[in-house]
């Protein structure tokens, strides 16, 4: 049987279109943790964006896709900010290339070289804007997650030169998720199941974006939603409804066929 689902926030769990989540997905999370199964938010969103979860039950957060893993009991399961080297580099690189970066710790964020695109993220996630600060306060701060402004083209050499210790995680084309390297929604998922003795066979996860995709064909049950891409549905055993159409609710209300 599965013990432990993990869910993505955005496009899974929260529609983009209305910023909450269904009362399907809410009332189906309800009855599989009465049954016993663990239920995980698998999220790139570092804490401090973690704001609209309204009354969804869960047991866990795993937050920076992987980096920062906490229980609701306090526990910490996993603590991996980024390297001091990498977050010193990318503010040098700011003084020279004024790009918009969020920087943030597991308690707090601040933005750097605000600009539109950035505006209009935050607008599809329904974020208020972070504080504006310069780049140099990140030296004094534990960084978790670096949420740098930069397309596809700029990413190779930016991860090369600037973020060497660092994965870019994407799933717009505006920006990128920087987290210490090697790690992922996926390395966040083994040490969750480490923690409790589950077996990977044991797990699911839902996911629509491309941060998902490790997460998705590692798991023992991976299930994309309707809206995700098609390059991220083929990393899913599984291809369910929309967020917006209860596709959550459509895998959940069948758990028990799941083993």
């Amino acid at each position: 049987m599965i013990k432990a689902i993990f869910f993505d926030i955005d496009g899974t769990l929260v529609s983009f279109k209305t910023h909450t989540i269904p009362q399907s997905t809410l009332d189906a999370v309800h009855a599989v943790r009465q049954k016993g199964v663990k239920v995980f938010i698998a999220t790139g969103r570092p804490f401090p964006f973690i704001t609209n979860l309204g009354e969804l039950e869960h047991d866990g957060i795993m937050a920076v896709n992987g980096a920062s893993i906490k229980l609701n009991d306090g526990t910490v399961v996993t603590h991996t900010p980024v390297d001091k080297a990498d977050v010193r580099r990318m503010t040098e690189y700011q003084n020279a290339n004024p790009i918009a970066v969020a920087y943030a710790t597991d308690d707090e964020a601040f933005v750097t070289h605000y600009n539109e695109q950035f505006q209009e993220v935050f607008d599809l996630l329904d974020l208020p804007n972070p504080k504006s600060m310069t780049p140099e306060r990140a030296l004094d701060m534990d960084i978790m997650q670096i949420i740098a402004f930069f397309n596809e083209d700029e990413e190779p050499f930016i991860m090369n030169n600037v973020l060497k210790g660092c994965d870019a995680m994407r799933w717009h084309p505006f920006f990128a998720d920087c987290i210490l390297k090697g790690t992922s929604k996926a390395t966040g998922i083994d040490d969750v199941i480490r923690h409790y003795g589950f077996d990977l066979s044991e797990t699911m996860a839902f996911g629509d974006g491309g941060n998902d995709k490790q997460m998705l064909a590692h798991v023992g049950w991976g299930v994309a939603m309707g809206n995700a891409s098609d390059e991220v549905k083929a990393c899913a055993r599984i291809v369910t409804a929309s967020v917006d159409d209860d596709g959550v609710a459509k895998i959940l209300s069948h758990i028990e066929d799941f083993c």
